[in-house]
């Protein structure tokens, strides 16, 4: 190419497994490779927005220093709209992390949501940069809804899990992906562990989430063949990608990226935000893989 392209970078979505987007972005900057316009669906915003305004930094220590228990902490139940409400999420990153004006930040940034009452893809590129995010992560079934502007806004991942459109509608002139989603068909479920094998529970909370992982589909405890279902919460989390899998390879198709990092994470469970160290460096990895796509287009520094 006779000059540096605008490269776009295209955050994914995929709940806990989304930590190995800072590992694509270490090794990409590590590369030579810096992204002038970043966007994301999910995991994918809180992440791109961290980078956008300068904090990713902070957001690895932060993840890196994460344990089961602080996870679980996070978990503020509730029975309207979604099993967790978000606020001491939101909250603990109000705190922590500076919220801004989307227009203000250094990078040009936007964020997928999905729109529940019409189905229709949202781009999130105002406002709130917190807000964004909250709204983008709303995964059905687990978040509560957020309202914004008079709509009821869930999680991109439903219309847009990698944002590719996004980036080129931001001046993207090279598109960088990282689909979190390509691996996961085919992922065993988990075994269910008998109740003695457990990790003790060190809070109401926790001893929710032990409950809700074990608790068995309603209409039968075993096949004829005596094995034991999956969890409701195994079932909602395997459907969950599922979809996801098939809505990113329908877009991908459509609106291929130029170049697509797909970091082996399949094996980190929806909610096993704790594990980030495994999942960054899957992304450092894939990025490694990744190479000959990025030679080929000259973005090697």
């Amino acid at each position: 190419m006779s000059h540096r392209p605008i490269i776009g970078l295209a955050l994914g979505s995929g709940s806990a497994r989304g930590w190995a987007h800072i590992g694509a972005i270490r090794a990409l900057a590590e590369l030579g490779i810096t992204p002038r316009i970043v966007c994301g669906t999910s995991i994918g915003a809180l992440v791109g927005a961290a980078y956008a305004a300068g904090r990713l930094e902070r957001l690895e220590a932060w993840v890196c220093s994460l344990k089961l228990q602080g996870v679980v902490s996070f978990f503020d139940f509730s029975l309207n709209g979604g099993m967790l409400k978000g606020a001491r999420l939101m909250e603990f990153f109000r705190t922590h992390f500076e919220d801004r004006p989307i227009e203000a930040l250094d990078l040009p940034y936007g964020a997928v949501a999905t729109d529940l009452a019409s189905g229709r893809e949202v781009w999130l590129r105002e406002g709130s940069l917190l807000d964004a995010v909250r709204a983008s992560i709303a995964l059905p079934g687990l978040f509560t809804p957020v309202l914004r502007a008079g709509r009821w806004l869930v999680d991109g991942g439903l219309v847009n899990p990698v944002p590719v459109t996004l980036a080129r509608a931001l001046g993207a002139e090279v598109v960088i992906a990282v689909d979190l989603n390509t691996f996961l068909i085919g992922r065993h479920l988990r075994k269910r562990e008998p109740a003695g094998n457990r990790p003790a529970a060190d809070s109401l909370t926790a001893a929710l989430m032990q409950r809700l992982q074990a608790l068995p589909l309603p209409w039968r405890e075993a096949d004829e063949g005596g094995e034991t279902p999956p969890s409701l919460f195994d079932t909602l989390a395997t459907s969950l990608n599922i979809m996801q899998v098939q809505i990113s390879r329908s877009r991908l198709a459509g609106e291929p990226p130029d170049v697509l990092i797909t970091p082996r994470v399949a094996h980190l469970g929806l909610l096993e935000f704790h594990r980030a160290r495994e999942a960054i460096a899957e992304g450092r990895r894939a990025v490694h893989s990744a190479l000959p796509q990025l030679r080929a287009l000259e973005l090697l520094a």
